[in-house]
C-alpha cells in the first residue's frame, strides 16, 4: 500500500492517537510502507496519523536507518534549544520552535521490547515532533498567536499556489 501523508487541515491530525495493544503483523505492515513514504517525502520522521491512522507509533531514519517507536512517551526532559523546523504535513514552511535540548524516551520496538532512548539536540527533536503528532499537536501550535496567524497566511498562499499549478497544468492538458 502506498501512503498518502495528510496535510494540515486534514481532521485526523488533530486527533489523539490510540495506544497499540498488539504488535502483530499488520502494525509491522503498515511500518513497511510507511518508510518509503517517509523516504519520498524526504523526511525523517513520519507519525502513523500522518498517513491517516490514528495509532501510537512513528518511524524516524537519522542517517542509520529506519527505526521504529510504538506507544512512546517523554519521561524526562532538560535544556532548552531553538532551531527551525519544518513538517512534512505542513510543507514548505518552517519555523524557529524551541523544545528542550535533551529527553528521555521509552516505548516499544516492532518485536515488542522496550525501549528507552537518552537523546538530545536533533533526535530529542524529532521525537518531540513525531510525539506531538500522536497527541493531534500540529507544529504551528507552537508558535505565538500573531506569528500563527502569519503562518496559516503563508499556508493558505501556498495551498492556492499549488491548486492554481494544478488548475494550469489541467487546463494545457485539455484538447
Amino acid at each position: 500500500m502506498s501512503y498518502q501523508i495528510r496535510l494540515m487541515g486534514d481532521p485526523v491530525l488533530r486527533q489523539t492517537a490510540a495506544s497499540i495493544e498488539d504488535i502483530d503483523g499488520r502494525i509491522a505492515k503498515m511500518v513497511e510502507d510507511m518508510v518509503p513514504a517517509m523516504y519520498q517525502a524526504e523526511g525523517i520522521g513520519l507519525a502513523a496519523p500522518q498517513v491517516g491512522i490514528q495509532k501510537r507509533l512513528f518511524v524516524y531514519d537519522i542517517g542509520e536507518g529506519p527505526e521504529t517507536l510504538v506507544n512512546p512517551e517523554i519521561v524526562d526532559s532538560d535544556g532548552e534549544w531553538s532551531f527551525h523546523e519544518g513538517c512534512l504535513s505542513v510543507p514548505g514552511l518552517s519555523f524557529e520552535i524551541i523544545r528542550p535540548k535533551e529527553v528521555h524516551l521509552v516505548g516499544r520496538d516492532l518485536d515488542g521490547n522496550e525501549v528507552s532512548i537518552e537523546a538530545d539536540e536533533l533526535l530529542a527533536r524529532l521525537f518531540q515532533h513525531e510525539l506531538d503528532h500522536l497527541d493531534g499537536v500540529l507544529l504551528l501550535d507552537h508558535l505565538e498567536r500573531d506569528d500563527r496567524k502569519a503562518a496559516l497566511r503563508q499556508w493558505r498562499d501556498i495551498q492556492s499556489s499549488r491548486h492554481q499549478d494544478f488548475t494550469t497544468r489541467a487546463d494545457i492538458a485539455l484538447p
